[in-house]
């Protein structure tokens, strides 16, 4: 599997977000489970990009053939996308000045959000593409990196 984010969706960023886009990308293609319904498994090109406030995921073959795509509407995930700017905003300030405890509790919050997205994405996705829990979170960091205004 390789995974593309469409440079035209993407914003001025930080580097705590570019880091954050290079560790989904990597994991994603260390460790996932993408197996778009009625397909054989066989390893993909993925590219991601937003489209008139819609999520596009392009699937291609290795050698380039379009397999599919999938275009979700963005808005079930629009408040959660929101409040997890919020809180990864608190927390990339709070490593840099806050106590050991602060900073805990606040990665609590940014996970459990996080959670909340992947689950979202996941019913967003059922009957389309099976993804499990991991490579779910893997993708809501992508799509939010596409929403990050920076």
């Amino acid at each position: 599997m390789s995974v593309n984010l469409d440079e035209a969706s993407i914003r001025r960023s930080t580097p705590d977000i570019d880091h954050e886009r290079a560790v989904a990308i990597y994991d994603l293609l260390e460790e996932n489970r993408f197996e778009p319904a009625g397909i054989d498994p066989a390893a993909f090109a993925l590219d991601i990009s937003i489209r008139e406030q819609r999520l596009v995921m392009d699937i291609a073959a290795e050698d380039g053939t379009p397999v599919t795509t999938h275009i979700l509407s963005l808005t079930p995930l629009r408040k959660v996308i929101r409040d997890y700017f919020m809180i990864c905003e608190s927390y990339y300030e709070a490593i840099r000045q806050a106590s050991p405890s602060r900073i805990e509790a606040i990665d609590m919050g940014r996970r459990g959000l996080h959670d909340e997205g992947s689950r979202i994405l996941r019913e967003r996705l059922d009957g389309k593409i099976d993804v499990d829990h991991d490579t779910a979170r893997r993708l809501f960091t992508l799509i939010c990196v596409l929403h990050w205004k920076g």
